[in-house]
């Protein structure tokens, strides 16, 4: 019994409150799969009227919320910052993954700003030291709602174009490098989903 009671207390430890938005306004019933660019401007709107901060361990398994991660892909010099999870990242599933956008859930307790620009930001400076100058362009949503974890999630993607290459990952369980996108192409077979279908986007434009 005893076991028990430390094993719920640690749970609710962990437990947050994040943004969601319900699926049925953000798609309103059309659901896809991939990456597509969008009006950031009406996407911002409709998520600061519809936004909730629910519990994560309440919508983890609910498809009727989508929970919204600002999804960050950092450029400088024509490279893409891409991270690598090590062997040793608690995550089992995405051990040795790559992906080249930086994410995660807004928090409740960490929303500073008035909209998803200013999340993003946050989110940025959370996973990564970088101190120079960047532009901070939206390029469209990433949305995979042929599993579990992507019926849940959508990704707002953001292009960082940076100034110099001083930056680096702080976690130590990834490790990142700047590198081109025909480099990328060589590493697709290990990327995350979502890296995936924006790396699919960014070659098709570059061929442009």
């Amino acid at each position: 019994m005893e076991k028990q009671k430390i094993q719920t207390t640690s749970t609710l430890k962990k437990d947050e409150k994040i943004l969601v938005v319900k699926r049925s306004v953000l798609f309103d019933q059309t659901f896809w799969t991939g990456f597509r660019p969008v009006d950031f401007s009406m996407y911002s709107d409709v998520i600061e009227k519809n936004k909730k901060f629910l519990w994560r361990s309440t919508v983890e398994n609910d498809p009727g919320f989508k929970q919204i991660i600002p999804y960050l892909v950092f450029e400088f010099d024509k490279k893409i910052f891409v991270m690598q999870r090590k062997s040793d990242a608690s995550e089992q599933r995405l051990q040795g993954k790559h992906s080249i956008g930086i994410g995660g859930h807004v928090n409740e307790e960490d929303v500073t700003g008035k909209d998803i620009f200013d999340w993003a930001r946050r989110e940025f400076h959370e996973e990564v030291d970088y101190s120079d100058k960047m532009e901070i362009i939206p390029i469209g949503m990433v949305n995979d709602d042929s599993t579990e974890v992507g019926r849940v999630h959508t990704g707002f993607v953001f292009m960082l174009k940076g100034s110099t290459n001083k930056i680096k990952i702080k976690s130590e369980l990834k490790s990142g490098q700047l590198i081109s996108l025909e480099e990328c192409k060589k590493i697709k077979g290990s990327m995350e989903i979502w890296s995936l279908m924006v790396l699919e986007y960014l070659l098709q434009k570059q061929s442009v």
